[in-house]
């Protein structure tokens, strides 16, 4: 519309020039005009032009006239790109923070398997680098001919299980999710530690099984015997068999009761009816017992370097240190000597159980509290033990927040040391004010407030 009234204004013009100087001086107005009127679209052509070689960098020119409409109409629709790039921007960089969140692995590919993207997870898993491997071939990066096959097969209903050489041997669960345009998305995640709670399932399974099928086996056997008519036994060849059922029954026994033990202490969420344990009074216990398990094979001494006592549950105490004592009888050859000690290292309590066995070998020290882990199998089961000894020890030490330390050298014996927190360890005479101590003769177990 302006444009229309400036080329009108032209005419008008060219008219008024007509009778003050001739048709020359009227056509010499309406070029003059026209000419200006085409410089100033000209200008503003040439300022569209400057603005397009850099949009993100100038503003929209203005302009007047023709030019108006259009430039604040293309102002509004770069307002509207801007707005648009900063939101997919800000969706990207979120889309990012929860790819660098997420636990597991993530790997954006292509559809001929180049890296797009990946997080931190995967580039410690899968050994990427985040920036160099962008448009890298996976398989050229990550060479198992496992994943080859899984990604060439085409099927990715079910996850893939890879097991590395690197990582301290990592085992990953890789699933690929299709989306897009024939793009992937792979997840790793590490399941490692649900392998090996799996592996110490089945062996378990298996140890329990293997424990219990030999003395079955063997009491099933004199059973036959002793029930078959034909067979004839005298009264002496029938006791050796009725005590040998016996000893293998009891085995049974021992096997069942630990594995309850440690079923309780496993499932429990932490000591209960904790009292003011009497530890002295409690170890005498435990020496008498293992003096009695001994049957005067070894010396066996105590020693109390302090009375201590420890907010503790007396009974899970006792089955820790009396499992202790009996390892260290089991283990030491006759004429040996084992030494208890109770008393303080700074302010924690200490329980040792020294003695002069075999010793054990540095390799096995770090299984040793293992359900059915054994240096010595054929030692073992000589001795009549379950193989849960020290898994009961371990469990009932971290309820009470304690450590055990094992030091051993083979032929020079072996020290075990129960070592517990100072804010469960008081002296007895600042516990004797307030409560009986449990353990002692005689006295009352009534919980403690810890």
């Amino acid at each position: 519309m302006r444009t229309a009234w400036a080329l009108a204004g032209i005419g008008v013009a060219g008219l008024i020039a007509w009778p003050l100087g001739g048709p020359v001086w009227a056509l010499a107005t309406v070029c003059a005009g026209l000419l200006l009127l085409l410089a100033r679209h000209a200008a503003k052509l040439a300022a569209l032009a400057g603005w397009l070689r850099d949009p993100l960098a100038k503003p929209v020119p203005q302009g007047g006239g023709a030019w108006e409409q259009p430039l604040v109409a293309l102002y509004r629709f770069v307002r509207a790109r801007i707005r648009q790039e900063q939101q997919l921007s800000e969706d990207l960089a979120r889309f990012r923070n929860v790819g660098l969140a997420l636990p597991d692995g993530v790997v954006l590919l292509d559809a001929h398997d180049h890296i797009e993207w990946c997080n931190p997870i995967a580039g410690e898993y899968l050994g990427l680098d985040e920036q160099r491997d962008l448009g890298q071939l996976l398989v050229n990066l990550v060479r198992h001919p496992d994943l080859s096959a899984y990604l060439d097969q085409g099927e990715y209903a079910e996850p893939l299980t890879l097991r590395l050489a690197r990582g301290g041997g990592r085992v990953l669960s890789l699933a690929i999710i299709p989306y897009g345009e024939a793009q992937k998305l792979l997840l790793a995640s590490d399941i490692t530690l649900a392998e090996k709670v799996d592996t110490m399932r089945r062996d378990f399974v298996a140890n329990v099984s293997h424990e219990l099928k030999s003395p079955l086996t063997v009491v099933a056997g004199f059973l036959e015997t002793l029930t078959d008519s034909e067979v004839k036994l005298d009264a002496g060849r029938r006791q050796e068999y009725l005590k040998m059922m016996r000893e293998h029954t009891r085995r049974m026994q021992r096997l069942v009761e630990d594995l309850l033990t440690l079923s309780a202490l496993e499932s429990g969420s932490g000591p209960r009816d904790e009292v003011l344990a009497d530890v002295p009074a409690l170890l005498a216990g435990v020496r008498d017992e293992a003096e009695a398990l001994s049957a005067g094979r070894h010396r066996i001494e105590l020693s109390i370097g302090e009375p201590l006592v420890l907010y503790a549950n007396a009974q899970e105490l006792r089955s820790a240190f009396g499992n202790l004592v009996s390892n260290a009888v089991h283990y030491t050859p006759a004429g040996g000597a084992i030494r208890l000690s109770w008393g303080r290292r700074g302010p924690q309590a200490v329980f040792c159980v020294s003695d002069s066995g075999p010793g054990i070998e540095p390799r096995h020290i770090p299984r040793l509290t293992e359900r059915f882990y054994r240096v010595d199998h054929s030692r073992s089961r000589e001795t009549g033990g379950t193989g849960l000894g020290l898994a009961i020890v371990k469990h009932v030490l971290t309820r009470h927040q304690a450590t055990l330390e094992i030091e051993s050298e083979p032929g020079k014996g072996s020290r075990f040391s129960a070592v517990f927190p100072a804010r469960r360890v008081h002296s007895a005479a600042e516990a004797a004010p307030t409560a009986d101590l449990a353990g002692s003769p005689g006295a009352g177990q009534e919980p403690v407030a810890n």
